[in-house]
């Protein structure tokens, strides 16, 4: 019943990241291609464009991180690996690790810095967004990188893999579809082809 549980909280979390990180980005393009249109159609330039833009890069850089983790798409040199391939499964346990450490830093930094930016309630210069909303993007993005390595780890051991062997990103959705899910048996002397049999 936790499995269940913790596999809908994974794919709710997922949605809310892929839809994020396509919403931000969609944002980002049509704003930039109106820009250009108007710059060099009408000679009007939407002065908050550029300033969007960054704040999506500034939001899919971390959000796309969380997303990196969970799809084991992080940037890894191998190199000692690829000389020493007993060491695959270390040296993965101990990347773990300091991505766990990494996604603490983040938490507590990235706190401190939001939390300063709500002192001074500072804002953006031209859409006059409130710097808390962009700083506050880190801390969360750290506790989403730090949960994503868990989830990483335990899908490791859980599948028997080990830390080292890179189970599949999607291997709760297989545990999921496995929970009594199976196709029921064909009846009617009818096989998988849709052939009947002679």
């Amino acid at each position: 019943m936790l499995g269940k549980s913790l596999r809908k909280l994974d794919k709710l979390v997922t949605r809310i990241e892929e839809w994020t990180l396509f919403s931000i980005v969609i944002a980002a393009l049509i704003s930039l291609f109106a820009n250009v249109v108007l710059r060099y159609g009408f000679n009007y330039t939407l002065a908050w464009s550029e300033e969007l833009v960054r704040i999506v890069i500034i939001y899919s850089t971390f959000v796309g991180a969380s997303v990196a983790v969970r799809q084991r798409a992080m940037i890894r040199i191998d190199a000692i690996v690829q000389i020493f391939p007993r060491l695959k499964s270390g040296l993965t346990f101990y990347t773990n690790l300091l991505m766990l450490l990494f996604g603490g830093i983040m938490v507590y930094y990235g706190y401190k810095m939001t939390h300063l930016q709500y002192l001074t309630q500072q804002k953006t210069i031209i859409m006059q967004i409130p710097l808390v909303i962009v700083y506050a993007v880190m801390p969360v993005t750290g506790g989403m990188v730090f949960l994503r390595t868990v989830q990483v780890m335990i899908r490791d051991f859980r599948s028997g893999a080990g830390p080292g062997k890179n189970a599949p990103a999607d291997a709760a959705d297989a545990a999921d579809a496995a929970d009594g899910q199976a196709e029921p048996p064909a009846t009617g002397g009818v096989n998988h082809d849709n052939r009947t049999e002679g």
